[in-house]
């Protein structure tokens, strides 16, 4: 009995694969406070995991080796943000040493305030909610909350530790994918290496930027240039508040001891740095590093800061090395979707049809 195909019509297939895209970009919307966790967690583990299989491969017992992995993923958390709330700490008690300054500072603003026009009542209204005490109370009064804050990461991150006891039998099962599915084994291995060299690209970045940043800070006399030098690299890796959080403690202890000059001096100095050293480079440098276009590097930090918030600007390189690796690299028939995705023109291998055979009698 003869039997006939059926094809469905290339403009519903393609409707279909639209729709299905959609619903999945909305579900990890809806699923963020899941998705960001897990993955933060996942890249956490790969960035430490040398660490267990170098201790392995000394001869460390294993569960030794295991504890060391968790108390290295603990390390990376506690560090980041112990940096953080101790500075805003060591703002808070800072600022009380420069009342006189800021009562200064006020007076100051009350009379440029006065020559542009604004009246007496509005002045006392802009000074009474600029009051260094109140700002001061504020800072001290939420250091508990950050705290809190921060203890709550810790617990979250800490659930998804399973990833890294997981790892630890990671040779094994990829022994058994590289068996099954050498492709997606090959490519799973690229992500790997490809996280761990953006999060290299990204620390040396923050490192210079941070220098950059003390350096600046000594040459004006800013006080405490190398902790506010230290958060700027720390907050390279928080998206768009992390700037802010590492430009107003230096911005503000310019505006106190030296005026408002040096105050716009340090906001502007940052400002470049951070676009130069931050963005633009390192745009171009963890693209080519990681194999990605300039132009998918700048769209993929957008598109996963919409879909997860402003934590997927972070892991936008690894989510996308990821989604790369299963549904292009892995994929033998999606392999023409890497002339839009890689950073350069895919080198292409001679098939054996295709190969140039040498003449017989010139073989080495």
């Amino acid at each position: 009995m003869e039997t006939t195909g059926f094809t469905l019509p290339r403009t519903f297939t393609v409707f279909a694969v639209l729709s299905g895209i959609v619903v999945t970009v909305l579900g990890l919307r809806e699923l963020a406070w899941l998705i960001t966790p897990a993955v933060f967690a996942l890249v956490i583990v790969i960035l430490v995991h040398p660490v267990h299989t170098s201790l392995v491969r000394r001869g460390v017992p294993a569960i030794v080796a295991l504890i060391a992995l968790m108390l290295s993923i603990f390390g990376v958390l506690l560090g980041l943000v112990a940096i953080i709330v101790y500075a805003i700490a060591r703002l808070a008690t800072v600022l009380p040493r420069y009342f006189d300054e800021a009562a200064a500072s006020t007076r100051e603003l009350s009379e440029f305030l006065a020559t542009l026009g604004v009246g007496p009542e509005q002045i006392r209204e802009i000074v009474r909610n600029i009051d260094l005490p109140v700002v001061a109370g504020w800072l001290t009064a939420h250091i508990p909350s950050l705290v809190g804050v921060a203890a709550s990461l810790v617990l979250v991150y800490s659930l998804m530790l399973f990833v890294g006891i997981e790892s630890a039998q990671i040779s094994g099962r990829a022994a058994a994918l590289q068996e099954d599915h050498p492709r997606l084994a090959g490519a799973l291995a690229g992500f790997v290496a490809n996280t761990r060299r953006y999060v290299a690209i990204t620390g040396v970045f923050a490192i210079i930027v941070g220098t950059l940043d003390t350096a600046f800070l000594l040459i004006l006399g800013i006080p405490l240039p190398f902790l506010w030098g230290l958060l700027a690299a720390v907050c390279n890796f928080i998206p768009y508040v992390g700037f802010l959080v590492g430009l107003v403690p230096p911005a503000l202890l310019a505006l106190l001891t030296q005026g408002w000059q040096s105050m716009v001096l340090v906001i502007v100095v940052y400002t470049i740095l951070n676009s130069i050293v931050t963005t633009y480079v390192p745009a171009k440098v963890v693209g080519d590093a990681v194999g990605m276009s300039m132009s998918v590097t700048v769209a993929s930090v957008a598109f996963w800061s919409w879909v997860l918030g402003p934590v997927g600007a972070v892991l936008a390189i690894p989510l996308s090395l990821l989604v790369k690796a299963i549904f292009i690299d892995s994929v033998r028939s999606a392999r023409w979707l890497a002339g839009f995705v890689d950073a350069g023109p895919r080198r292409r291998r001679p098939s054996a049809e295709g190969a140039v055979r040498p003449p017989p009698g010139n073989r080495a």
